[in-house]
């Protein structure tokens, strides 16, 4: 590493910030754990995604209580709630709302009737059972937060998150995500089967009496100011140029490219991966207590905020080569600070 950085890198104080009666991260999944069993990797990438403001996109088979896991989200953080079922004949009017003629005294005045997109979490329910035009309605939504109908233009209300779900093995009556729609889900989270001790719990528990248990943890309030917090953690110098390093490698026509990429890669991650990545480590070395990033932190983080966004090629499917495992060899390969 360049001088300059060093002498940057000592400018940091890196302490541990003060133990909280009842840390966040435990809390939430205490709550969790009262309807869900076992799946501590994929609560832990959720709560990250969820306390750095991120979307997530669920992957997993049907069964696995992807809907329940948000339903249960929705009521640790007190937010606003509305499910949208995908279906091929989902219109993005569906989506966002319309506008309809309103019978007045004084004559007729157009009325714009609110749709489901208007709330603090969405559940998209098997997003990929929609085609490209009804899953664009969600774009500027979920980028810039906010609805353009007929020319006006609906600031939605903070937070905004959605939770979207695809079973990743179901062809049939579905439609690939865009490449732009997929860019802008911070993480992508899969969901495995549960272990046979888990499944034991599951079969014998009523899901249903125990949403009910759930406690409110945040207020809206609170909740923004945990986002905020988290992203007062330092990264140093160091930090973010190994996270530019590692997603930068892994396009293939970039100079710094690693070989790995050039023979398996279709495309690489984008720019918002690495702001992404950033604030995704930012949040997991907040949970830690810690003010500031260290290299576990990036690589707990990497896979999920990656794998979406790395399009492998037919060699890499010859070869039975996943995302999960191609990131992992980047993280090997790429020299750390």
């Amino acid at each position: 590493m360049k001088k300059t950085n060093a002498n940057a890198k000592q400018s940091y104080s890196k302490t541990k910030r003060p133990a909280e009666p009842e840390e966040t991260f435990t809390r939430i999944k205490n709550e969790i754990g009262k309807v869900i069993i076992g799946q501590d990797e994929t609560i832990t990438e959720i709560i990250i995604s969820i306390l750095s403001g991120g979307h997530i996109l669920l992957n997993g088979l049907p069964g696995l209580a992807k809907t329940l896991m948000v339903r249960s989200l929705s009521k640790i953080f007190d937010l606003r709630y509305n499910r949208i079922q995908f279906t091929p004949d989902l219109m993005p009017a569906d989506l966002i709302g319309y506008e309809m003629i309103e019978e007045k005294k004084h004559g007729k005045t157009l009325k714009f009737i609110q749709g489901p997109l208007f709330t603090q979490i969405l559940l998209a329910d098997e997003i990929n059972r929609s085609p490209a035009k009804t899953q664009a309605a969600l774009l500027e939504a979920m980028e810039e937060k906010n609805i353009t109908v007929m020319g006006k233009t609906y600031k939605l209300e903070e937070p905004f998150l959605v939770l979207a779900t695809q079973n990743p093995l179901e062809q049939k009556g579905t439609y690939e995500l865009p490449e732009a729609e997929l860019d802008r889900f911070m993480s992508m989270i899969n969901i495995q089967y549960p272990k046979y001790d888990e499944e034991i719990k599951i079969a014998v528990m009523n899901a249903a009496l125990s949403i009910q248990k759930i406690k409110k943890i945040f207020t809206k309030k609170q909740y923004l100011d945990t986002l905020a917090k988290c992203q007062q953690v330092k990264a140093s110098p160091e930090a973010i140029e190994w996270i530019v390093r590692l997603v930068r490698s892994t396009r293939p026509k970039e100079e710094d490219s690693l070989e790995l990429s050039s023979q398996y890669v279709e495309s690489g991650a984008s720019v918002r991966a690495t702001q992404h990545l950033i604030r995704a480590a930012k949040t997991s070395a907040f949970l830690e207590r810690r003010n500031y990033i260290e290299k576990q932190d990036i690589v707990k983080t990497c896979s999920m905020i990656l794998r979406h966004r790395i399009k492998l090629n037919y060699e890499a499917d010859a070869n039975n080569i996943s995302n999960d495992a191609y990131i992992q060899e980047v993280l090997q390969r790429v020299p750390s600070p």
